[in-house]
């Protein structure tokens, strides 16, 4: 089955494999790194390995222009199917037809408002598995906020990917000490040399896991 291809060639793959597993559902991971090093682009690695398991994603941004966005999905498609048989427009479209953006301003952002929209698509039938929430501000956002979000994560069964831009690289200093609980996994993104390393700073029960892999130079991918 092509779809099934592109799921075994997709590079959360050897994200799994380096982690024993990777992430479980009901579940938050947090993807770390300075600005312009990856973050958007693992975010929707993850998203698109939602998809490529037939299953319905959520991906929440405050881009107010969904084409980019959509631009990334599309990006990423195109360099997992490199690797199989399976680039086609019918292939790529049956595949994101499972995906819902939805676009919030800044300006009026709640973390409430996300989790009340997933509720509203669950109520409409939508069985929502992944959610990607482009970006979280640890200056903006509260315990309770986060606390909504892990609840309804556990209690749903979804596995929840966000992001934070930072400049520091170790546990501690990313995230708050009252929200470490919270988040399963995290990652941080650094730069070394020419390359961008992949660094598991925690999963589950585990710190600064050793996993080898980085973001390649030209697509982005997690690559070994």
């Amino acid at each position: 089955m092509v779809k099934q291809d592109l799921y075994n060639k997709s590079p959360i793959r050897l994200f799994d494999a380096a982690t024993e597993g990777g992430l479980e559902p009901g579940k938050i991971g947090l993807i770390t790194s300075k600005k312009g090093l990856g973050k958007t682009s693992v975010l929707v690695q993850f998203g698109m390995d939602t998809l490529l398991k037939d299953e319905q994603l959520v991906h929440v941004t405050f881009d107010i222009h969904s084409s980019n966005v959509i631009s990334w999905y599309d990006s990423i498609f195109t360099e997992i199917a490199k690797k199989t048989a399976g680039n086609s427009l019918e292939l790529k479209s049956d595949t994101v037809s499972k995906r819902t953006i939805l676009n919030f301003s800044l300006d009026n952002f709640s973390v409430a408002k996300v989790v009340n929209t997933l509720k509203a698509l669950a109520s409409a039938g939508i069985v929502v598995k992944g959610v990607v929430l482009d970006g979280m501000d640890f200056e903006k956002v509260s315990e309770d906020d986060v606390k909504a979000v892990a609840d309804y994560a556990a209690a749903e069964k979804i596995t929840v990917w966000t992001a934070a831009t930072t400049e520091a690289s170790t546990l501690d200093q990313i995230v708050p000490a009252n929200l470490e609980k919270y988040f399963s996994a995290v990652i941080n993104l650094n730069q070394s040399g020419n390359s961008v390393s992949v660094n598991v700073l925690k999963l589950n029960d585990k710190k600064d896991i050793s996993t080898g892999l980085k973001l390649d130079s030209k697509t982005l991918l997690i690559s070994k």
